[in-house]
């Protein structure tokens, strides 16, 4: 047992699943070492020590993971009627609902979220389950109207896509992966899916789990390993019919060029420098902790985070003063410590990325307000950064520009509403956003003007799959929740029919 696991507790689920040799690959209902004998490593963010070892699948992995996945779309679960696929999401639901805090400590020892704001993210994970079994049997086509002489009749049918290949991101792989999970259960189709090497676990148990609740073999397969071997060999895979995506702008570029191997349908959640736009008639009891949440939530590892922070300049000093005092709350510390608010990020790598943006802003002459420095004391041997502030910062700056994927807040000034909109659309990003008015005018005038995917009015970051949410420009394309999720996991046929 890791320092990490005495000091804190783990139940004993947790414990069995982490105490593993080597977690292997899941490939047709199969725990299976990778065909190399290869392994790598995963990382306690909270402690630098090692928490697993992983199988570290390669494209021979990815071949035979996507052949049980094509074998098992064409098998008996292509009879499945929604009505089953439907009872098979209730059952994994009810599975969730009584292994959840087995699954969050596994992410918490994982990727270095707290156990406070796991626990606070279980609702959100039972509605979307609930949303996609609710979709398994809602899928229809239409009887269509035609201008065709005689008697023909016309209509359109929904069928599952095929084989999805689904790439997870590290900063939260145990919500995330439902919206893979459940369109793909819903729907009918399979997949292959390959979590991040930084954060895999919460992944390979949860398809444990979906397998006692009685999904077929081969349904939902995963392969870990790194990106640049298992990710690539997945998006570029000939049999794979989609890809979803979630992560970096870069790298969805490169599944974007791997995809035209046979055209595959995309979805892609992809980079955000989101604008939180805080008006000088804002209630700033609710918008000083919104917006200071919106950038520090998981230690700032939200695509959508609103990191430029667009205060009005006749508030900016009172805006800041709260903002800096509502900091003075948040406790940073081991992710199994229910005390703590905020986590390490989750690697060495990106804790230099988080300083390295740090001393750029000061280079660039914006004015570091707070935080800046690595966590040393009992915290110093994992991956902890002060949660941090700059003011005076201007949208040339990069620290207001590119993505930092850290607690990192960055407050700039405009004189009036037409300012705003201008400053927040001047990115090449277009994820998510925010405008904090108690004018209803002003709110909707600056929801209409900024140029993204969501926009939240005095909240921000709320998420529900029966709204859903996507991005434009960088941030990528396609849906996660609504009809149009599920859309993208089907194809329409149109049906001719000379009677």
């Amino acid at each position: 047992m890791t320092t990490s696991q005495q000091n804190f507790a783990l139940c004993e689920q947790a414990q069995v699943f982490l105490s593993r040799d080597v977690h292997q690959l899941v490939i047709d209902g199969q725990n299976v070492p990778a065909e190399s004998g290869q392994t790598l490593i995963t990382v306690n963010p909270s402690t630098g020590e090692t928490v697993a070892r992983l199988a570290a699948g390669d494209q021979a992995d990815v071949d035979r993971a996507v052949l049980a996945a094509r074998r098992a779309f064409n098998g008996p679960w292509s009879t499945w009627t929604p009505y089953e696929r439907q009872a098979l999401l209730t059952r994994i639901a009810q599975f969730l609902d009584e292994r959840f805090e087995e699954l969050i400590q596994i992410e918490a020892m994982d990727m270095g979220a707290p156990v406070s704001r796991l626990r606070s993210t279980k609702p959100a994970l039972m509605k979307m389950v609930s949303f996609f079994a609710s979709q398994a049997a809602n899928i229809a086509g239409e009887t269509l109207m035609n201008g065709i002489p005689g008697n023909v009749t016309t209509m359109t049918l929904k069928a599952p896509v095929g084989v999805i290949g689904g790439i997870i991101p590290w900063n939260g792989p145990l919500n995330s992966q439902f919206w893979i999970i459940g369109a793909v259960l819903a729907s009918g189709c399979t997949a292959v899916l390959k979590p991040s090497e930084d954060a895999s676990l919460s992944v390979l148990r949860v398809a444990e789990i979906l397998h006692e609740a009685g999904m077929p073999a081969g349904v939902i397969n995963v392969v870990t390993g790194l990106g640049k071997e298992a990710g690539h060999a997945l998006a570029a895979h000939p049999d794979v019919d989609r890809i979803a995506f979630t992560g970096s702008t870069q790298t969805g570029r490169s599944i974007i060029q791997a995809s035209t191997v046979n055209i595959k349908k995309l979805q892609l959640e992809l980079g955000g420098k989101s604008a939180d736009i805080v008006c000088s008639d804002a209630d700033l009891d609710k918008a000083v902790p919104g917006a200071a949440m919106g950038v520090f939530a998981n230690s700032g590892q939200i695509c959508f985070a609103g990191t430029r922070v667009l205060v009005q300049r006749p508030i900016v000093d009172e805006f800041t003063d709260r903002l800096l005092a509502f900091m003075d709350t948040l406790r940073v510390g081991h992710s199994l410590d229910a005390a703590v608010t905020l986590g390490p990020v989750i690697s060495q790598p990106q804790l230099d990325k988080v300083l390295s943006y740090i001393d750029i802003g000061r280079e660039e002459g914006a004015e570091l307000l707070r935080g800046g420095q690595r966590i040393g004391g009992e915290l110093e041997n994992g991956y902890f950064v002060q949660p941090s502030v700059f003011g005076g910062v201007t949208n040339k700056m990069r620290i207001a520009r590119e993505e930092i994927f850290g607690p990192v807040l960055s407050i700039l000034p405009f004189d009036d509403v037409d300012e705003a909109i201008a400053i927040a659309n001047d990115s090449e990003y277009g994820l998510g956003g925010a405008v904090w008015s108690q004018n209803l005018s002003t709110a909707l005038r600056v929801v209409h003007g900024v140029h993204t995917g969501t926009m939240w009015v005095n909240c921000y970051g709320y998420i529900d799959p029966l709204v859903g949410f996507g991005g434009t420009k960088l941030s990528g394309y396609g849906s996660k929740g609504s009809a149009a999720h599920m859309d993208t996991y089907l194809y329409t046929k149109s049906v001719y029919m000379q009677l």
